[in-house]
């Protein structure tokens, strides 16, 4: 098993970007975008030292106690039915952590949850499956809509959205909504209108210098886009493209002229932007389909552009050290319980 770190990881990035199963959250750049994290990148290669599969995994120490998690996002990266390889890989990790500190090992593979030989496989080498059927607080969706683009032209990938997600893009640009393109220095606009979004919307957001990680980390590939309404930014989108994929990172819109419709027309904009490079899909990540959860929306927004959804498999976890396992959970019940108490206290005064 061969360990790289994120300083000397271009051999490793570029069989990740040209694999079928690659991932821009399974490159060393998203490794420089969770700086809060140790990124490390495994590699295993044939008898003729070609590489085989690769599986980058962020570390990152727990609070009061001593002991780190890991967690490969979308890893690995490889043919999923090579047993040997996707074993050498998990084993090579879980190894390494063990070694390191490391108590639990979290993967979400991008792998359908049909694949039964596939997890198989990660629950014989020990990994334990969340509930599927109840579990909506995992770290990546498990629900993806992935518009897959097989060399389609402007009007024929037109064609495959669905008929409202036309008519709202034809208002926009019939109303005069501009879509600029910008770069790193326009992170603190983009960050006021996701603050705008993250209020009516109920959700945290993200700081302007994360955004600004994003842009540097993914360089050429990362790109910013608003939308303008007679010289106002009414809406805004980062994508990220990485080998033939793009993905769509984060959206957002303000409270005014949201009738002009300018986040579909950003959205077109968008596939369009992934057609021109030549890509073979573009994923605008997950939702909900349950209609009780609140980001439901989301989800029936992104159904007009890609029809399809698929579920993945989920997130499965390994433990490593029971012992490790069992402080991070009391640990965790103790911080709660103090933050709880801090609460009380704040209230009465």
């Amino acid at each position: 098993m061969e360990i790289v770190d994120i300083k000397n990881a271009a051999e490793f990035d570029a069989f990740v970007a040209s694999h079928p199963k690659g991932h821009m959250i399974q490159s060393s750049a998203w490794g420089k975008v969770k700086k809060e994290w140790e990124w490390k990148g495994f590699i295993s290669r044939d008898s003729e030292g070609k590489i085989k599969g690769t599986c980058a995994v962020l570390f990152r120490k727990m609070p009061v106690v001593p002991w780190k998690m890991m967690y490969a996002p979308r890893g690995p990266v490889c043919d999923l039915a090579d047993k040997k390889t996707v074993t050498e890989l998990l084993l090579g990790a879980k190894e390494y952590g063990a070694q390191n500190g490391a108590y639990a090992f979290t993967i979400d593979t991008d792998a359908l949850i049909t694949n039964t030989d596939y997890t198989d496989l990660l629950r014989s080498l020990g990994f334990a499956f969340k509930d599927n059927a109840l579990e909506y607080n995992t770290i990546q969706s498990r629900y993806i809509f992935r518009l897959a683009l097989n060399g389609e032209n402007d009007e024929e990938a037109m064609a495959l959205i669905h008929p409202k997600a036309r008519n709202c893009v034809r208002r926009a640009i019939k109303e005069g909504v501009e879509i600029v393109e910008k770069g790193p220095e326009s992170v603190e606009e983009f960050h006021k209108i996701m603050l705008i979004t993250g209020e009516r919307d109920n959700f945290a957001t993200r700081g302007p210098d994360y955004f600004k990680r994003v842009m540097d980390a993914f360089g050429d590939n990362a790109r910013i886009c608003f939308a303008y309404y007679n010289g106002e930014a009414i809406g805004c989108t980062l994508h990220v493209q990485y080998g033939d994929k793009v993905w769509w990172l984060y959206g957002a819109s303000s409270n005014e002229h949201r009738d002009l419709q300018p986040n579909y027309l950003l959205q077109w904009e968008a596939i369009k932007w992934t057609i021109s490079r030549g890509c073979s899909w573009y994923d605008l990540r997950g939702g909900y389909p349950d209609e009780n959860n609140p980001l439901h929306g989301i989800f029936m927004f992104k159904k007009k552009f890609c029809r399809d959804y698929m579920e993945f498999m989920g997130e499965a976890d390994l433990i490593i050290s029971k012992t490790g396992f069992a402080a991070v959970n009391a640990a965790q019940k103790f911080m709660k319980k103090t933050k709880g108490i801090r609460a009380k206290i704040i209230n009465r005064r």
